[in-house]
């Protein structure tokens, strides 16, 4: 769900930068006015479990791949304000460090993932739970499923609409494939497949963290995230399980990959994909091998996204 530099064209660029810079001034007023200087280590802690969660990709019908991202989540823990930036933070690292999501298309991949699955989960989450602890699981699975449909129609949307946006001499100039095929190709592994997992997922957590940690949920008590931690390094190791499922995700190819199945590359796509691949390029490190390189990229990006929230966290005491 990761859409990289290339797929979408200057004016969608622009005016999700424009929609994301006023939501991110909103969620961060909300959270430093809402978040108590005692919940910052679940915050940072939300960032890294988000980094990391996102690296365990898993196969779909087709030769695809799909990850859980954590959204729904974070934002039932932490609120959709402070999940909003939790978020976000954690998609600049991936852009920034690993070339995964684009540096252009930064703002979508926010809207989509930070702002519109994490506020959707949040509303549905609290919709059917409404306080009864006996919900809790029913009430995550539907909010996480509900939320990964929203962002993936919204990924669907924004790719398919390319072609009529920003064409030249007939051809695309940006992401090639319709409204038609993107809705079919994102959708159908999403409703059936990528949703439902995330939906086991969220419920699994959450239901752990409301019997283990319930102080989490109670704005009032401070939050021991302890425990927590061992379980984010014991995930850091396990991390290279997503190396085994191969391939890109559905609308993520490189330019190699799409010349071979187009049999062209766009004239706009050519030029900006791969504008920024990042330091560390696809979670791999020279001079180790891509298990271990994978296993350093999660402990380097987890601690950048807690350090990452600190300073912020610095800034709104300030």
């Amino acid at each position: 769900m990761h859409i990289p530099d290339g797929y979408l064209g200057p004016k969608t660029c622009v005016t999700f930068y424009a929609v994301m810079a006023g939501l991110w001034y909103l969620a961060f007023r909300k959270t430093k006015d809402q978040l108590r200087a005692e919940q910052l280590p679940l915050c940072a802690f939300a960032s890294a479990f988000m980094f990391v969660v996102m690296m365990f990709n898993f196969p779909l019908p087709g030769g695809t791949t799909a990850h859980i991202t954590g959204a729904t989540m974070v934002s039932i823990v932490l609120g959709h304000w402070a999940s909003i930036v939790s978020v976000s933070v954690t998609l600049l690292l991936q852009a920034l460090l690993f070339g995964d999501g684009g540096i252009t298309t930064y703002a979508v991949n926010a809207f989509n993932m930070a702002f519109l699955m994490g506020t959707a989960g949040f509303y549905v989450y609290s919709a059917i739970e409404r306080g009864d602890r006996k919900r809790v699981f029913i009430a995550s699975f539907v909010a996480a499923y509900v939320g990964v449909v929203l962002s993936a129609l919204a990924t669907a949307v924004e790719l398919g609409i390319q072609p009529v946006l920003e064409v030249k001499d007939g051809r695309p100039l940006y992401a090639p494939y319709p409204l038609d095929v993107t809705l079919t190709a994102i959708m159908v592994p999403h409703l059936f497949f990528v949703a439902p997992i995330e939906g086991v997922a969220t419920a699994l957590v959450i239901t752990y963290l409301a019997r283990t940690e319930p102080a989490i949920f109670t704005p009032s008590v401070k939050p021991s995230v302890a425990r927590l931690w061992v379980g984010l390094v014991l995930l850091s190791v396990l991390s290279p399980v997503g190396l085994l499922a191969g391939g890109s995700g559905w609308g993520e190819w490189g330019k190699e990959e799409l010349l071979e199945i187009l049999g062209y590359i766009p004239e706009g796509m050519d030029y900006l994909n791969g504008i920024w691949s990042g330091v560390f390029t696809d979670y791999s490190i020279e001079g180790l091998g891509p298990a271990a390189g994978y296993v350093v990229s999660a402990l380097v990006g987890s601690f950048l996204a807690v350090i990452s929230i600190y300073i912020i966290g610095r800034i709104w005491k300030g």
